[in-house]
């Protein structure tokens, strides 16, 4: 339980991360900016790379999370072209704040998928 609970905890710094970075910002202004552009990226690839990388028995005690978005996220990553800045930016606008609303849910609710103890 201590992989998933790092795991879980790498996903929050990386979302919360994700949502300072756009903080403020409109979707033009994503558009424009290449190095936020790419941190983002980054970001939401670590997230996506995380949560579907978790262990099928913690992902099926986080019923709630989006994975058919993070899936469709990741696929998405992999483009390079102008409407590739789509998906990031409604993952960054929606998806993210969702996910981490579920986990801070998850972690009152079951705060030993949280804890790094054997």
């Amino acid at each position: 339980m201590i992989v998933g609970a790092a795991m879980l905890q790498a996903v929050n710094e990386a979302a919360e991360g994700v949502l300072v970075l756009i903080d403020g910002l409109e979707e033009a202004d994503f558009r424009r900016s290449r190095l936020t552009r790419a941190e983002v990226r980054r970001q939401l690839r670590l997230m996506a790379d995380l949560l579907l990388g978790l262990p099928p028995d913690l992902r099926a005690s986080l019923p709630e999370i989006d994975w058919a978005g993070w899936q469709a996220i990741v696929r998405s990553l992999g483009g390079s072209g102008a409407g590739d800045d789509d998906a990031p930016w409604f993952a960054a606008r929606s998806l993210v704040p969702a996910t981490l609303s579920w986990l801070r849910v998850y972690r009152r609710e079951q705060p030993a998928l949280f804890a790094y103890t054997a």
